[in-house]
């Protein structure tokens, strides 16, 4: 089975966090329980990493700045790996407030972290999903998004 570091990542999501069990501090330990539950090594490590990532680039914001309504530009390898639905989509959600500006740079951050050429819109949706609800103070906005992404889910299943 071909996963990708996302698959393994909302697999998490949806085990531990949806499920308020404790992600174990221990990695080690973590990535067996990924590995028993059938990911790649390969893939869990990576999984590892894009959250360690996630965790530092959290840290290194700068919580002062003020907050403007300025344009993003998108870079060369950003525009290849976000096509113009995901952008509008970012672009919605900071101007609903959903996202601020420290959030979209976030979340850009860690969808060029994702180690796939083209991102869709559900994965995208799943990444913002993630990064809000590590972001202190943004419980409305992680629920509104948690709704967003779980309505489009159980639409698919149904």
């Amino acid at each position: 089975m071909k996963e990708s570091v996302l698959d393994v990542l909302i697999y998490l999501f949806d085990h531990y966090v949806e499920e308020e069990f404790e992600i174990t501090p221990d990695q080690q330990d973590l990535k067996t329980q990924l590995i028993q539950a059938g990911f790649a090594d390969k893939q869990v490590d990576k999984a590892i990493d894009w959250l360690e990532g996630l965790a530092m680039q959290k840290d290194k914001l700068d919580t002062n700045i003020v907050r403007s309504m300025s344009l993003r530009l998108f870079n060369d390898v950003e525009n290849e790996k976000l096509d113009v639905e995901c952008k509008g989509f970012l672009l919605f959600l900071e101007q609903s407030g959903v996202l601020d500006s420290e959030d979209r740079e976030l979340v850009i951050d860690r969808v060029m972290a994702l180690e796939t050429d083209l991102i869709e819109l559900q994965q995208l949706k799943w990444v913002v999903l993630m990064v809000l609800f590590n972001r202190p103070g943004k419980e409305a906005a992680f629920a509104w998004m948690e709704d967003v992404v779980m309505d489009e889910l159980s639409s698919v299943v149904h």
